[in-house]
């Protein structure tokens, strides 16, 4: 469900900035379902059936997602974007570190309802890919600060974590490379799971359906982007859409709490 940011686990959505007014999908208020599954028919049957089980409901906007490549190794989903990249690298690698990156904790603010829930952000990316693709293999890993197939740039196996202190000037990883400016310190990443899928509705509009999880969207979605501002890859990406949204725990006990029986 949509919920407010500013009452914690309920206000606006704030910092995801609409640039196509044409095309924009923010909506505060509303419930986000995903459908998954590893063969694309049976996705959209169940998507159908569940659209037809949910009277009285109206669907606001929907987007349909691949993941190209789709893979795990050392624990991590992998799956290559419409630039070219694997994406996932910077994911925790078990199953504990993902808890606590993700989890609502006790003691944080959250109402106790909301404790073992997770704060999801959904944006939907636009890539410039045929701008993209004029640039050379060496200028778009220099553009994103990784190989394509995810080493980093100062030689450091992707397993590993970059050096960026002893390059303090960029030479081997620009300042303004898109990882770089959202991990500074790899060894204290970012608390936040990212899980996205790619989209291609045709007529060159493909691009990605960014979705990350956290228990703090301040310090997770929101510090991040606070850091992207003025990256390189900024001309060739345009937000269209998204909203943030708070999957609550398991269990019936949050439906009490959210909505008492009269």
């Amino acid at each position: 469900m949509a919920l407010d940011h500013a009452s914690r686990a309920g206000g606006t959505v704030r910092n995801l900035r609409v640039l196509d007014r044409e095309v924009a999908l923010v909506r505060v208020g509303g419930v986000s379902v995903q459908v998954a599954g590893d063969r694309a028919d049976r996705v959209e049957t169940a998507a159908e059936r569940l659209q037809a089980a949910l009277q009285g409901w109206r669907v606001r906007w929907r987007v349909d997602g691949f993941r190209a490549e789709n893979r795990v190794e050392d624990g991590r989903g992998l799956a290559r974007n419409p630039f070219h990249f694997t994406e996932g690298f910077g994911n925790p690698a078990s199953d504990r570190e993902t808890a606590d990156r993700v989890l609502v904790r006790a003691g944080q603010g959250e109402p106790d309802w909301a404790v073992g829930g997770s704060y999801q952000v959904v944006r939907i990316i636009r890539f410039a890919t045929e701008l993209w693709d004029k640039d050379s293999a060496y200028e778009q890993e220099r553009i994103i600060g990784r190989r394509r197939d995810g080493r980093w740039l100062d030689g450091a196996p992707r397993n590993e974590e970059p050096n960026f202190a002893a390059d303090p000037r960029g030479r081997l990883t620009p300042l303004d490379a898109h990882v770089r400016l959202a991990a500074p310190d790899r060894r204290n990443p970012p608390p936040l799971v990212r899980r996205s899928y790619s989209y291609d509705r045709g007529n060159g509009d493909t691009g990605l359906i960014f979705s990350c999880f956290q228990r703090d969207l301040v310090q997770g979605f929101e510090a991040v982007q606070k850091r992207l501002e003025g990256e390189a890859m900024a001309k060739y990406i345009l937000t269209t859409g998204g909203g943030y949204f708070f999957v609550p725990p398991p269990g019936d006990a949050w439906i009490d709490a959210v909505a008492p029986a009269r």
